[in-house]
């Protein structure tokens, strides 16, 4: 009674302000939106087509290019371990704007190649802030968010994903036209201004963090073992993208002998399908709920990623690339949102499953990395065994959540719910 009484007095305080009370939220997603270009988005994909020109002007040799890329997945890991601390000794916006700050200095410590250790710990330093920002950014925004909008505010902040990812394939081009350390220049600069723009849109205070509990969710003992389940789905999600995100570019360029030009338009349609592929699943969330939500994308995300083995027809490739584009982000608001359906009524509870969640992506990730390139060498460089094994583990992730799904109806029905 005195938790719907204090709810109902907080509605009646905020109304009168209520157009002035939403400025601020989008303005929040605007800052989260910003922080994941930043941090996730340039920081780690505008690499990707640097690798040929860092080549090319004999900064790297081609090895330890490779190795100077797996430098920003080990950050990223490092960086999902300590964010929580992190958060909780610097609090979570002076984190993530230390982070942004941090990332710009990477990109332009990153134009001068005084050693490969120099550039190592640069590239190491630019995963670290993408993996902090992706812990502390979505989790300070949607408290403060109501809950019928999460997904759609979700999806906003983590659009920045897929504009990054756009960016590798069109600006990042453009950039080099001009030379290499001016592209790494451009990409601190735009960091920078990011930076700069979103410094005040953070919000400032902890919203409450208690809420009317919901009969139809399980236990919360029963919530935090789904949540581990949860966890171990994204992982295997992770696991799923590899061959796509990895792989594609050079699937078209030499398994299918189309060239570089080829590839990276198909890599074009990948970042534009990661730009509006959160926003349509945060909206589908909101108007489904995250589990039903996730486990459609699952399914669509299965038959995605299954089709460039059965078919290289360009409208085959070209949807394939779309979609599994679209989904590289936006499982990230579903999981996440499904963490807040579960963990109703603790913030800190929702941070720690969620930097649970994203460690365990982050592990996935490289391992799968590592694991199909290794098989792709002993296969002799056989492409479709890698979709085949992607499209595996996001449909392990979907058997997993309906049996967990199936699970949690029958304990309801046996207990009289």
């Amino acid at each position: 009674m005195s938790m719907s009484s204090t709810n109902v007095g907080h509605h009646r305080q905020a109304t009168p302000h209520r157009h002035r009370e939403e400025r601020p939220v989008w303005l929040s997603a605007a800052a989260g939106l910003c922080a994941s270009l930043v941090g996730l988005g340039l920081a780690r994909f505008a690499y990707t087509p640097l690798i040929p020109a860092l080549i090319a002007a004999k900064w790297f040799n081609p090895a330890d290019a490779v190795y100077l890329g797996a430098a920003n997945l080990a950050g990223y890991l490092a960086g999902a371990l300590i964010a929580r601390e992190l958060g909780t000794r610097l609090g979570a916006v002076r984190s993530l704007r230390g982070m942004m700050v941090l990332a710009s200095l990477c990109c332009f410590a990153c134009s001068v190649p005084f050693s490969f250790i120099w550039f190592f710990g640069w590239r190491f330093l630019a995963g670290v802030t993408g993996g902090v920002i992706m812990v502390l950014a979505a989790s300070t925004i949607l408290p403060h968010i109501a809950p019928g909008k999460r997904g759609l505010v979700g999806g906003v902040i983590f659009a920045g994903v897929g504009l990054g990812i756009a960016a590798s394939g069109t600006l990042v081009p453009l950039l080099l036209q001009q030379g290499l350390k001016q592209s790494w220049y451009g990409l601190g600069l735009l960091s920078g201004v990011l930076t700069l723009a979103s410094w005040k849109a953070w919000p400032t205070e902890a919203p409450a963090t208690e809420s009317a509990p919901d009969a139809h969710l399980p236990s919360r003992g029963r919530s935090l073992t789904i949540v581990r389940v949860l966890s171990a789905e994204y992982g295997l999600n992770a696991l799923a993208l590899v061959p796509h995100m990895v792989f594609l570019v050079d699937f078209v360029a030499r398994g299918l002998g189309q060239g570089i030009s080829a590839g990276s338009h198909y890599w074009v349609l990948y970042g534009i399908g990661a730009t509006v592929g959160p926003l349509l699943t945060g909206h589908l969330a909101d108007r489904a709920g995250f589990g039903p939500a996730l486990r459609v994308a699952f399914l669509v995300e299965a038959i995605a990623i299954l089709l460039p083995a059965l078919s290289s027809a360009p409208a085959t490739m070209i949807v394939s690339s779309i979609i599994v584009g679209g989904f590289t982000p936006g499982i990230v608001p579903l999981v996440l949102g499904r963490i807040h359906e579960l963990l109703p009524h603790s913030s800190s509870g929702q941070r720690a499953a969620w930097a649970q969640a994203t460690t365990t992506f982050a592990l996935f990730q490289a391992a799968g990395a590592y694991g199909l390139s290794y098989l792709f060498a002993r296969t002799g460089g056989d492409y479709a065994v890698l979709f085949v094994i992607g499209a595996a583990a996001v449909a392990a992730s979907l058997a997993v959540d309906l049996m967990t799904a199936l699970t949690i109806g029958r304990e309801r029905k046996l207990s009289g719910l």
